[in-house]
């Protein structure tokens, strides 16, 4: 290795760290105590020492029956939270059925195109009992009210549910792509379910606000923090402009980040966010509530460090990202699986990643302590650099006049996409290492086995849909979808769409139909001259 070492973020890193490194501010005021504002030490007082994080895995394939046996398999293992995949179609407000579908159901996760498959999903598991995370954006409406009916047939009252929606869709237009209206309506029907989880599901959190996706992308952890905390000020801005009261949504507004190996970055990345949404939502949003100060989060190690070149060194990168989150004050942590690179993970590797988090959890004395890392010399200087830039990069996309306006320049995703391709010609010439890709690399890889989702399960969706269809009420599904219409093309808090498309869901209309309703009216969303 030579020249100036810098981190993942081009911040130099120095030999020896000392006092006078850290900006000229009042340190003790800046970090504040666990708890309290600015949170930069977490959002609670005691932390792990009290309650250990919510230990998910983030799962789902094939078909809803094999992805429940798989979350009971979990369960059994000690996980306390599940985190659901949803295959493509599902994730684009397509059926199984659809000519766009072909070749893509159950690869990536779970189909679900109706209630029934959600009934399916979590058969045999308690709702009151489990908190379940659905990674669902575009169509997240019409997935979380098929998880409130199906948890009303178990008789789990909606009050009573726990989880998280992730409903980011503004990332799916900087990172991902799997956005189905224009940028407004999408923000409408976000603002929709705010206001109808503000009035029926009160402990669900209605968004899951997204760096992870970005970071896979290629954002370093400074674009990483700015871009999630400019898209989640487009978001209040939104609610607090359809009339909702900012501390009577932004304590269930929670976020989503990667954790890289570099561990010391990833803890101070963590610290930086915090302390700056709290002073957001304060100074910005005037927020009164602490609860909408906090910024809570759950973190997943990161996927596009795994390597298909001797995958078994994947368990060593897993176990350093997972304890960077938990030093980092993470609320939720999902390990990968050391096969992740290769294919969907199978049942032995998935239950290799849970245990990653339990032994440290359970046998490592990070949770002994609240903010193990708190006064280091280099945490908290990198923390101040992190903060400062990622400041000045929020202003650039204020300067083009919000998030949405930056999307539609295409900004965020030109600037993550220079950034990916900085690294991927650093691992080319060879001034990145990657362990057994471009260093320490073997002639011959030993055979693997991946996990293969069954090719027939396309045609049994497509069988399930075509028998719903049939023994369902047609004259009320297609009234509900009317409904559901109408209200599309109306303002205000009297044309929340959920309603809608919670009778519309109960009545058997499928996920498809809804979004298709929804098409009707706002369209599709077609990328600009920036993207």
């Amino acid at each position: 290795m030579s020249g100036m070492a810098v981190s993942e973020s081009g911040i130099p890193w120095q030999q020896v760290y000392r006092p006078d490194d850290l900006l000229d501010r009042d340190a003790a005021a800046a970090l504040g105590e666990p708890g309290a504002f600015p949170f930069t030490r977490g959002i609670y007082p005691s932390m792990y020492t009290g309650q250990l994080w919510t230990m998910r895995q983030y799962a789902g394939f094939g078909s809803a029956r094999e992805s429940n046996a798989r979350y009971h398999e979990l369960i059994a293992a000690g996980t306390t939270g599940l985190s659901v995949a949803f295959d493509l179609p599902t994730q684009m407000g397509l059926d199984s059925d659809h000519t766009l579908a072909a070749g893509e159901v159950g690869k990536v996760g779970v189909a679900i195109d109706s209630v029934d498959d959600m009934r399916t999903l979590f058969e045999g598991i308690d709702l009151g009992a489990v908190s379940t995370s659905m990674t669902i954006n575009a169509p997240a409406a019409t997935l979380l009210l098929m998880y409130e009916l199906v948890a009303a047939e178990h008789g789990v009252p909606a009050a009573a549910l726990t989880g998280t929606i992730q409903n980011d869709v503004l990332k799916e237009y900087i990172a991902r792509g799997t956005y189905i209206f224009p940028p407004a309506q999408s923000l409408r029907l976000t603002t929709d379910i705010f206001r109808y989880c503000a009035a029926n599901l009160p402990r669900w959190n209605t968004i899951s606000i997204s760096g992870y996706h970005m970071a896979e992308a290629g954002a370093t952890p400074v674009q990483e923090v700015a871009f999630t905390l400019a898209n989640a000020v487009e978001y209040v801005r939104a609610a607090v402009a359809a009339g909702l009261d900012v501390d009577d949504f932004a304590p269930r507004l929670a976020f989503f980040f990667v954790s890289r190996t570099t561990v010391l970055e990833e803890v101070a990345k963590f610290r930086a966010a915090r302390r700056m949404w709290a002073h957001i939502m304060r100074d910005q949003f005037g927020a009164k509530n602490p609860k909408s100060m906090q910024l809570r989060f759950h973190t997943q190690t990161a996927g596009v460090q795994l390597t298909a070149q001797q995958p078994e060194v994947n368990l060593v990168r897993v176990a350093l990202q997972a304890l960077a989150a938990v030093l980092g004050g993470t609320q939720s942590l999902h390990t990968n699986s050391f096969d992740e690179a290769i294919a969907l993970p199978t049942q032995k590797a998935a239950r290799l990643a849970l245990r990653t988090q339990q032994v440290i959890g359970y046998e490592t004395d990070a949770a002994r302590t609240v903010d193990a890392l708190a006064g280091s010399y280099a945490v908290e200087s990198m923390t101040d650099a992190i903060e400062e830039q990622a400041r000045e990069l929020m202003a650039r996309i204020e300067e083009m006049g919000g998030a949405v306006a930056a999307i539609d320049e295409g900004f965020q995703k030109s600037e993550i996409e220079k950034s990916a391709y900085d690294v991927a010609l650093q691992i080319d010439g060879g001034q990145r290492t990657v362990v057994g890709v471009n260093a320490f690399t073997v002639a011959a890889e030993e055979p693997y086995e991946p996990l293969r989702v069954d090719p027939r399960i396309e045609a049994q969706q497509c069988e399930a849909l075509e028998r719903l269809r049939a023994t369902r009420e047609e004259a009320v599904v297609r009234g509900a979808l009317d409904g559901l219409r109408a209200a599309a093309a109306g303002n205000g808090a009297e044309n929340n769409c959920l309603p809608h498309i919670r009778v519309a869901l109960a009545a058997r209309a499928t996920g498809g139909e809804v979004a298709d309703a929804l098409r009707d009216v706002w369209g599709t969303y077609r990328p600009g001259r920036g993207l």
